[in-house]
This record gives structure tokens, sequence and C-alpha cells, in this order.
């Protein structure tokens, strides 16, 4: 009798540890997340060694309280080669009920330009895939990366745009 006790306690007590999961799990599915979409991608520099893409994004927080940005991470690609790839640590934090424009630069060096030679070369302009990784740290929940990605040309600069 008292081991029929116990099994029967024990697979409530299971049972009951399931459904604790199973709540907790739904509701933290359900929370409300920051969202972040790209406005732009803007040739901002162009020196003798590299050219300075800013990719501009927005970045909503539903939450009162500001969020913390762990790290911008960034990998530009084009013709499934890898162009430029860097981080942006510690760049600052999300304000609370609100939108927060981040600019993301990404520096790349002309050596690997003149290296898609044949992509450049037929209409001046690069085709690219820029994946940004935006890692928050939401409380109690630890960090959440959002992945955004975008494809599109940059139309480069002549030499006149360069010497000018």
């Amino acid at each position: 009798m008292i081991n029929q006790y116990w099994e029967t306690s024990i697979a409530t007590m299971a049972h009951m540890l399931d459904a604790a999961k199973n709540f907790v799990a739904e509701k933290v599915a359900n929370i409300k997340k920051p969202e972040a979409e790209f406005n732009d991608i803007d040739l901002k520099k162009v020196s003798r060694d590299t050219v300075t893409l800013h990719a501009n994004l927005s970045v909503t927080n539903p939450y009162g309280h500001s969020l913390p940005i762990c790290e911008v991470s960034y990998t530009l690609k084009s013709i499934d080669r890898m162009i430029a790839s860097g981080t942006m640590p510690d760049p600052g934090s999300l304000a609370g009920n609100q939108v927060t424009e981040l600019v993301v630069p990404v520096t790349v060096p002309y050596s690997i330009l003149f290296s898609l030679a044949k992509d450049i070369g037929s209409d001046w302009d690069i085709d690219y895939v820029l994946e940004v990784g935006l890692t928050i740290d939401l409380p109690l929940i630890g960090n959440l990366t959002l992945p955004l990605s975008q494809k599109g040309e940059i139309k480069l600069p002549t030499f006149s745009d360069i010497f000018a």
C-alpha cells in the first residue's frame, strides 16, 4: 500500500513538473521581443585603401526600460565570398518603448574589391548580402540574437569621385 502511494505521488509530481515546464515554455515563447530592420546601406567613406559602408538599423524596444546591446556582428558577402566581417562590441543600449537607430560601420579593403572584378566590371557595382546579428541582453531570458539579412547592390565610386 505504501509503495502504491509513493508511485502515485511520484507520478503526480512528475505530471505537475511537466505542466509547469510547458507553462513556462509557452510564456517565454510568447514574450514580446525587440525587432530590428535595415533602413539603408550607404557608401560613407572612400579612402585610398578602403571603402566604408554604414548599415543603418532601426531597433524597436517594446519594454518600458532600456536593454543593453551586448554586441553587433556582421558579415558582408558577394558572389558567395566573404568580403568583410567583424563585431561592434558594446554599442550601447536600446531606449525603453522607443526606436533606436544604430549605425554599423563595415570597412572593405580595396584588395578584396579587386578580387571581385568580374562582378564589378559588368556594371560598376557590387551585388551583396549583408548579415547582421544584434545580440541583446533580455532580463530573465538571457542573450537574444536578432538575425537580419539584406541583399542589394552597392554602386562604386569612379576615380573622379575618389580624387575630387
